[in-house]
């Protein structure tokens, strides 16, 4: 008789599958690495060294110097991941939302890490999910995320008016075990990053989401989607004491059932916000956000009426 557990071929392949996506992106991000001293290794060589005007680079030559990515050019997101290269940064997050006689709120950690082009990451989100009626808390760390994501891809028109990334990332969901969390997720991913002229940016995001697990979601598959739309305001266009860039930012985060009980089924949230990036502290920059959250579809408003989230961001 197989007694073999039923859910363990979904957590080995969960793990395989992460396994291969990270070692495939420290496989570029070593490759990526490599290619940035051959202009040194040129010199020591005695060779000439390669002309300015080559500013490809990396595998195959498909990334690009010029490229804004990276650079600081893409305000960081409230509700959809972050796609842009990372060095050094901490963040932390509140979001409040209310529904019904529902309110919930969710405290997020993040710490990001670079590595050449390749950004590493770790999240730890606590919730507090309360009821009025009848009375009743839920709490509880939800899954601890891991991720990572690389550029692939790098356009930029000779005049810089058009500079676009593309990329690929992955993230793993290790569940807590607590009330809220009893499912392992992997969610494999493809972005992109684009700069029109010197203020407007867009980046998009798309993802397959698969839990796996014994609790009430495992099994379910989802493709999940977001935009953020910005536009930078340097402080020599508002300059506003302490403030380097002022970015109103515009998004959409969405969500859609793929199997089990309700497949179609979407939920699509908007959320209103501004993001401050402050004069550097020492090594420091803060930077401050804020934002109104709604539900743009039917599906999110079953979830919620209205929310508000605060984002404090320090790089260094």
């Amino acid at each position: 008789m197989n007694t073999t557990n039923p859910s363990k071929p979904k957590y080995s392949s969960t793990l395989a599958i992460a396994f291969f996506v990270t070692a495939t992106l420290t496989a570029l991000s070593n490759s990526l690495i490599a290619d940035e001293p051959a202009l040194m290794a040129s010199i020591v060589a005695g060779q000439p060294a390669p002309a300015s005007s080559d500013t490809r680079y990396g595998l195959f030559g498909l990334l690009d110097h010029r490229s804004a990515y990276g650079q600081g050019a893409f305000p960081e997101p409230f509700l959809v991941d972050d796609t842009d290269l990372e060095v050094n940064e901490i963040r932390l997050d509140w979001t409040h939302t209310e529904a019904h006689n529902e309110h919930n709120d969710a405290i997020k950690a993040e710490i990001e890490k670079g590595f050449g082009p390749v950004t590493l990451e770790i999240e730890a989100p606590y919730e507090i999910d309360r009821t009025a009626s009848p009375k009743h808390t839920t709490d509880g760390f939800d899954n601890i995320d891991l991720g990572a994501r690389s550029p692939f891809y790098q356009y930029v028109s000779e005049n810089k008016f058009i500079d676009t990334t593309f990329g690929v990332g992955i993230e793993v969901g290790i569940p807590t075990y607590s009330s809220l969390s009893e499912d392992f997720e992997i969610v494999p991913k493809i972005f992109n990053d684009s700069r029109v002229g010197d203020h407007f940016t867009l980046q998009s995001l798309a993802g397959y989401s698969i839990l796996s697990g014994h609790g009430d979601e495992g099994g379910l598959e989802s493709f999940e989607y977001g935009f953020v739309f910005g536009y930078t305001i340097p402080h020599k266009q508002l300059p506003l004491p302490n403030v380097l860039q002022l970015v109103p930012v515009f998004e959409l985060s969405g969500e859609t059932q793929l199997n089990n009980g309700d497949p179609g089924h979407n939920i699509l949230t908007g959320n209103a916000a501004v993001r401050v990036n402050l004069k550097p502290i020492g090594t420091v920059q803060p930077r401050l956000g804020v934002g109104y959250i709604f539900p743009i579809d039917n599906g999110a408003r079953e979830e919620m009426h209205w929310g508000v989230i605060t984002s404090l961001v320090f790089e260094y």
